[in-house]
């Protein structure tokens, strides 16, 4: 006779088989008889208690991101689940795979507006992968091996299971549960011909100036190896969107930085006088594109990309291939031809020469008089900090000059929030971060506005013991949304000026070290205590609140019409 048990803890039984053994989250009355059961199986899955449930899901990203396994979230119904909504759809932008477990009131009382009831799936249906309303609980096996084998396969991305209360209560018989590896209507590995792979490898061999654009899928598929092993191969030069960041070292002679609005002057510049490009697992999004009629003039565009409905959105390549980045690249690097493109990498030296002339120097070593930049306070915990570490940022001003100028070494050493620019991602993402991967260091770069966005979750760390070094750009502005005002709206600073708290009180109250850093004779002494402290430590670091974010491409113009500052445009014609 098979054993009969609840949903709920036929739910606990799969997420073990699975391989589960963290969860995020925050209960409530729906999804009660869910933690009920997860309280029976604590010695297997450990669950962190956040203090908001967007906290939940932006930690889950992080542990996902950090470490390439699937993050799971587990939330109540109603407001928990719509609390959920912002970290769906920043997983969705960001292709991070998460499993969401949201109660629900009972199927007697659907669409009643019964208390704490939503309509989760359709709610959540355009920014998720998959959803799904469990109706049986006989149906909780098949349902969470779907769910799993969905978020992380293919294009990586958040699935929704919603788990009506009746559901989580009625009795089963518990016939095992077996892995998911296949649906029938759902291809997550497309096939390619080797046709295709040999027209990529003719176009890049008989390239001049060829130019690989790297992103996220370059990490998702594990490929990073492969594409550094074809640049390196034939010379070529690797520019990468800011989810790309990490494919390679920053110390790798062929990366050449970050494209893009906020990019360095190399990729932008080389992106308009190419002749083949190569993009792997990327999306061409607006910021990294600029003006689309102006774009790429003179390349033929090859993008490799997982999934097809990338391909020609944006802008129309030359030649696709429908594929894993490294299923597509491993059987590529034996077609190319050992090259040297010297010519070709003396533009990006050029470019790098100048910008560091005329914006890095200046940002790095500013007038001693001067108030602190951002550059130099990043680069300086950047030095101190150990080379394995786990770069992650909040949104704004903090998050394009931390990428500029924290330096890494391993893959996964950036998560930031990309595609959605979600404020309040730094705290729980670095949270998850560290506890995906406890054996390297985790480093959060936030704005003042930002770190309050999510401040709550101070207490995660508090109660875990959470070894998160955090830095605070404090400027008492929403600082990107000043830098637009500043150049656009006529320094009409318009609800952006910040009256702070005071930021190390209150982690003090959290049993959280840190300090007050108010100029640049103690920058170094108080980033060397953060560094050398065995837990949690935060600095605030009161920065230039008119310190802006330079090489800049304004919106609406080419990625080579390049600002080096308010006042100056780059001559394109001196490089």
């Amino acid at each position: 006779m098979e054993e009969k048990i609840t949903g709920g803890e036929a739910l606990m039984r799969c997420l073990e088989c699975q391989g589960v053994d963290l969860v995020f989250g925050y209960p409530g009355g729906t999804i009660m008889p869910a933690y009920d059961k997860l309280y029976l199986h604590q010695d297997k899955i450990k669950h962190i208690l956040s203090r908001h449930e967007q906290g939940a899901i932006h930690a889950a990203e992080g542990f996902a991101r950090a470490t390439g396994k699937t993050g799971v979230v587990i939330a109540t119904s109603g407001p928990g689940a719509t609390n959920l909504v912002t970290g769906i759809a920043d997983a969705r932008m960001d292709s991070t795979p998460l499993v969401i477990i949201a109660g629900q009131v009972g199927t007697n009382v659907l669409g009643n507006d019964a208390f704490q009831e939503t309509d989760f799936i359709d709610i959540t249906n355009p920014i998720s992968k998959w959803g799904i309303l469990v109706k049986k609980a006989e149906d909780i096996p098949d349902i969470v091996a779907k769910a799993f084998f969905i978020a992380n396969s293919g294009r990586p991305g958040p699935v929704v299971i919603d788990l009506p209360r009746d559901v989580q209560v009625s009795l089963m018989e518990w016939k095992g549960f077996k892995k998911c590896n296949f649906i029938r209507t759902y291809v997550h590995r497309p096939r390619f011909e080797l046709t295709e792979i040999e027209q990529v490898a003719d176009l890049l061999n008989k390239a001049e100036r060829p130019l690989i654009l790297a992103g996220r899928g370059v990490i998702v598929s594990k490929a990073e190896r492969i594409l550094g092993e074809i640049a390196e191969k034939a010379d070529i030069p690797v520019a990468t969107t800011l989810l790309g960041l990490s494919v390679l070292p920053s110390k790798h002679p062929l990366n050449k930085g970050l494209l893009g609005m906020h990019g360095n002057i190399g990729p932008n510049i080389a992106t308009n006088r190419a002749d083949v490009i190569l993009a792997v697992g990327m999306r061409f999004d607006d910021r990294v594109v600029g003006k689309v009629s102006a774009y790429a003039p003179n390349a033929k565009i090859i993008h490799i990309d997982i999934d097809a409905s990338e391909m020609g959105r944006t802008i129309n390549p030359y030649l696709t291939v429908h594929a894993d980045a490294k299923d597509a690249l491993t059987p590529l690097l034996p077609l190319l031809h050992q090259r040297n493109h010297k010519d070709w990498l003396d533009l990006f030296s050029k470019c790098e020469r100048l910008e560091h002339e005329k914006v890095i120097a200046g940002q790095l070593k500013p007038s001693p008089r001067s108030p602190m930049t951002m550059a130099e306070v990043i680069r300086t915990v950047s030095d101190a900090m150990n080379a394995d570490t786990i770069l992650v940022t909040d949104v704004g001003q903090n998050q394009m000059s931390s990428v500029r100028y924290f330096q890494f070494s391993s893959p996964r050493s950036v998560i930031t929030s990309g595609g959605l620019g979600t404020m309040g991602f730094g705290i729980p993402a670095a949270i998850g971060a560290k506890i995906g991967c406890p054996d390297r260091p985790v480093c959060l770069f936030c704005g003042d506005g930002g770190f309050q966005m999510t401040i709550q979750e101070l207490g995660t760390i508090m109660e875990y013991k959470i070894g998160v070094k955090i830095i605070i750009l404090n400027n008492n502005f929403l600082g990107n949304v000043r830098q637009w005002q500043e150049l656009f709206f006529g320094k009409r600073y318009s609800q952006t000026p910040l009256l702070n708290p005071d930021f190390i009180g209150i982690a003090k109250a959290y049993g959280i070290s840190g300090e007050d850093v108010n100029n640049r004779e103690n920058l170094k002494e108080a980033v060397e205590r953060m560094v050398k402290s065995s837990g949690p430590y935060i600095l605030n670091v009161n920065i230039d609140p008119e310190n802006n974010i330079f090489p800049m491409i304004y919106p609406g113009e080419a990625i080579d019409e390049i600002r080096l500052s308010e006042s100056e445009k780059l001559n394109v014609l001196e490089l």
